[in-house]
């Protein structure tokens, strides 16, 4: 059984698939999912799909590429989701330095408000972080920020990874550890500690190696998991365990298996 951790179902591209996206999923074992919602529409579909399917949970924030055009407009509504429970964790947000499609000081005004939107209603947080580590940490401690976080699609070198694992965070791997050029990855996921793992797809994103080039899906994340197990020389079935119920623990789910 499999946790999908980070996953964009209500976004316009997979969306019009969603059914058929779903029931590959539960045929490859992909039990519960992360749906992570950037903007109103893909917050409202993700509560009807939630509806439907309750094994999904929602999570919502702007993501640091448009905070400068819509994280403003959008903060106010994923305050009032949170408030009213409708979320199981804030983000994706964080800081992206290697794009920069917003101003660096926007990325880390709104980066610390949902820090303390956050802690506020001691909810977690799903960080989007590349070439920004230091900032991100110094940000962190600068609002007193103490609740439970995940580096989703993590692709930070090894020394970086400690500094993740070293605060109790939680760091996520998804189909580039695949990839054949990623070795320096792979040393990662050797390294984190299965305590602190998590898988992901970042769907409709990132496909790992053998689906390249295709729409990525939930249903494709065993190819992940089994590198990221034969990496760590443990059965894939310890590996998805372990991961899984790490994703329970980190969104405040049940442990066992929901029904599907």
């Amino acid at each position: 059984m499999y946790f999908d951790s980070h996953a964009h179902l209500t976004n316009l591209e997979t969306f019009v698939h969603i059914d058929e996206i779903i029931k590959h999923a539960q045929e490859a074992h992909v039990l519960r999912i992360a749906n992570i919602c950037t903007d109103f529409d893909s917050l409202q579909k993700g509560v009807d799909l939630q509806k439907k399917y309750p094994w999904i949970v929602n999570t919502a924030a702007t993501t640091p590429h448009d905070v400068e055009k819509e994280g403003e407009e959008f903060f106010p509504i994923v305050e009032k989701y949170a408030k009213e429970k409708k979320l199981a964790a804030i983000g994706e947000t964080g800081l992206d330095y290697f794009y920069e499609h917003s101003p660096r000081k926007i990325q880390q005004e709104f980066l610390c408000r949902y820090f303390s939107l956050a802690e506020k209603l001691k909810l977690p947080v799903v960080i989007h972080c590349r070439e920004a580590f230091s900032d991100l940490f110094k940000l962190a401690d600068e609002c007193g920020f103490t609740q439970p976080t995940v580096l989703h699609c993590f692709t930070g070198t090894v020394e970086e990874a400690k500094r993740v694992v070293d605060r109790g965070w939680y760091l996520s791997l998804s189909g580039i550890v695949t990839f054949k050029k990623s070795e320096a990855l792979r040393e990662v996921a050797s390294y984190v500690p299965l305590h602190q793992l998590l898988i992901e797809t970042d769907t409709p994103y990132l496909a790992p190696q053998s689906k390249r080039g295709k729409a990525n899906e939930p249903a494709f994340i065993e190819e992940t998991a089994k590198v990221i197990a034969d990496t760590k020389k443990i059965p894939l079935s310890t590996l998805a365990e372990a991961t899984f119920k790490n994703a329970c623990k980190f969104f405040s789910l049940e442990k066992h298996p929901p029904v599907v």
